[in-house]
């Protein structure tokens, strides 16, 4: 009898690890389905905005600046954020179109 238990303990032991490989693979599904996934889509429609912007468009940067395009060239934008006044930013930081105003 001792044998027979010793023999099921092992057994279970040989078993352990695919589980483990198996718990580790469904907790990566999840972290790429509810965090990886859903940023990669956002960033793919981000870099998609950035590249279709022209002149006119109403803008807002990740600094929290708002304006509309005067000038674009192949790494900046030029914005007028007020009279008289335009700043040149990069385009990597606009961070979305100006939301419409109700």
């Amino acid at each position: 009898m001792f044998n027979l238990s010793m023999l099921w303990l092992q057994q279970q032991g040989k078993g352990g690890g695919f589980v483990q490989i198996i718990f580790l693979v469904v907790i990566f599904a999840i972290f790429y389905f509810l965090l990886i996934r859903p940023m990669r889509v956002k960033q793919k429609k981000l870099n998609q905005l950035i590249a279709e912007l022209k002149k006119g468009d109403k803008i807002v940067t990740t600094g929290g600046i708002y304006g509309t395009i005067a000038g674009i060239t192949d790494d900046t934008l030029l914005i007028k954020i007020a009279d008289n006044v335009k700043i040149e930013i990069a385009r990597s930081a606009v961070a979305g179109l100006q939301p419409e105003k109700k």
